[in-house]
């Protein structure tokens, strides 16, 4: 799939010629008068092409809030690897699975967002013929890798809830399947690196400018029936049957620890163990309904204009469709925030990042007194025999001053 693939961008849409066609309709951008203009007038021929320069003032509005989408997925996807790399009790089946989320992420933002949205913005790639194949190759595979991603934590979910008895996960079989997500949606995106290509178009007022599209087997772009069932596969590969999978999932876990009552009296131990996998239920329901939003409108676009071409005519097509990129990419940056809101484990993270940066105000004399505040319970918690040990003491604030995140959620 294109993912910067909007429609009066692509070579062909720029070069097509009208005179064999009795009616037309051209939609061109009047920097002069800072006017969209549309005409049907055969003296206007070489105006052909739509033009998408954007006025300076919205150029600035869309790179700050791509700019600024950017910083924050990358940022945050990177602590939340450290996060569970660099704190052993972070070291679970789950959270090893959102590391693999976030290595797809911070890809996507890093190695794609960036580039797609300046060739969106100027429609010109400046960026040479292997990162034009390339850069759309790392769009499908760490978007393929981000859905799979997150229907194996769905599927992990279900198994350890609705059957408790059943041998968990270990750590070789997590990384196997995080290897076969990879692999697999290597497999995905291999059509962008085989059929992607570069082209200089010469336009009509003597510019010319370079292109980066797919040139498949059977016609261009906006014609080629392999790319519509691709693209076709590729939605219901990466969007409908895992919103389906993870919807099924997720609401047989629901029913089972919001709406089943346990037999006989609880320990407060099972009472808190429940209370912890509802939290981190809730916390993968709001990730896949985010998800879900972020990404219905980026499918919708395409499946609108493969069947009604003419859309891609609109005046304020660019903009919309930049819109829709947005918000589909602005997924991979809801994440680690959704982290650091809803569990406990991943704000105290956070926030230990944020101090050995000195990035937070009076970072140092909060931290003193997070470590203080343990201290004091670790002394509340000692038997009247063991209070004199200044070595028990001595352990459980160094621990607890280097790592936050030792304590339960």
């Amino acid at each position: 799939m294109m993912l910067d693939e909007l429609g009066p961008t692509s070579a062909t849409n720029w070069t097509t010629s009208y005179t064999d066609l009795p009616n037309y309709y051209i939609t061109f951008y009047d920097e002069a008068n800072n006017r969209y203009v549309n005409t049907t007038n055969p003296s206007n021929i070489t105006q052909v092409y739509q033009s998408f320069i954007l006025p300076w003032w919205r150029q600035v509005l869309w790179t700050v809030l791509f700019a600024g989408m950017v910083v924050v997925a990358t940022v945050g996807n990177l602590v939340v690897i450290w996060i569970v790399l660099a704190n052993k009790r972070m070291r679970s089946v789950t959270n090893y699975f959102l590391v693999n989320l976030s290595v797809a992420d911070a890809m996507v933002s890093t190695l794609n967002v960036t580039f797609n949205f300046t060739y969106m913005l100027y429609s010109d790639w400046p960026f040479g013929h292997f990162y034009c194949k390339f850069c759309q190759f790392i769009a499908v595979l760490s978007i393929s890798a981000s859905v799979f991603t997150l229907m194996a934590i769905s599927i992990d979910r279900y198994v350890a809830i609705m059957s408790p008895l059943q041998p968990r996960l270990g750590k070789r079989a997590t990384l196997g399947i995080a290897a076969a997500i990879w692999a697999g949606s290597c497999i995905i995106s291999s059509p962008n690196m085989i059929y992607f290509t570069t082209e200089v178009d010469l336009l009509p007022d003597g510019t010319t400018r370079r292109v980066c599209f797919p040139d498949w087997p059977d016609g261009i772009t906006t014609e080629s029936q392999l790319e519509y069932e691709y693209n076709v596969t590729y939605m219901v590969l990466t969007y409908f049957l895992p919103i389906i999978s993870m919807t099924y999932t997720y609401a047989k876990v629901g029913v089972k620890l919001w709406g089943s009552k346990a037999i006989g009296e609880c320990t407060q131990r099972q009472l808190d163990n429940v209370k912890s996998k509802r939290r981190v239920v809730k916390m993968m329901i709001v990730v896949v309904v985010i998800f879900a939003v972020c990404w219905l409108p980026f499918h919708v676009y395409f499946v609108v204009t493969s069947y009604y071409p003419n859309v891609v005519n609109y005046p304020y097509i660019q903009e919309i469709y930049l819109g829709i990129y947005w918000l589909a990419m602005s997924n991979s940056m809801y994440n680690p925030i959704i982290y650091c809101w809803m569990n406990s484990k991943f704000r105290r993270g956070f926030k230990q990042f944020f101090w050995c940066c000195g990035a937070m105000d009076a970072g140092l004399s909060r931290r003193r007194g997070f470590a203080q505040d343990r201290l004091d319970r670790s002394m509340r918690s000692l038997s009247p025999s063991r209070k004199n040990g200044t070595s028990t003491i001595r352990i459980s604030l160094h621990s607890t001053y280097n790592n936050p995140l030792m304590s339960s959620t």
